[in-house]
């Protein structure tokens, strides 16, 4: 029996970006860094941008990524409002934005 399951990935303190930047304790990238990293991958591996891929998978104005993600991804929407994210993503936003 094989193990399939993906290694588990551990910050080093230095931004994954490629920058060198100091990150947070426990964090892969300096803050918005991991955007520029998704960004120049998709443009050295797949010459596109965030748009062409969402397209290439049918998804954009008309068909929302972010309701796939709820449906199917496992991602949650904040029962206040429209925000949708990662289950630990969801709670931050609750606990900043909906204090009771």
């Amino acid at each position: 029996m094989t193990n399939d399951a993906p290694q588990r990935l551990l910050p080093t303190g230095t931004c994954w970006c490629g920058c060198g930047a100091t990150t947070s304790i426990g964090a892969f990238f300096a803050r918005g860094h991991d955007k520029t990293a998704e960004a120049a991958l998709l443009a050295v591996r797949y010459e596109s941008s965030v748009a062409r891929l969402l397209d290439h998978h049918g998804f954009g104005p008309r068909k929302s990524v972010l309701e796939a993600a709820v449906e199917e991804g496992g991602w949650e929407e904040c029962e206040h409002c429209h925000y949708a994210g990662a289950p630990l993503s969801v709670r931050n936003h609750t606990r900043k934005y909906h204090k009771k």
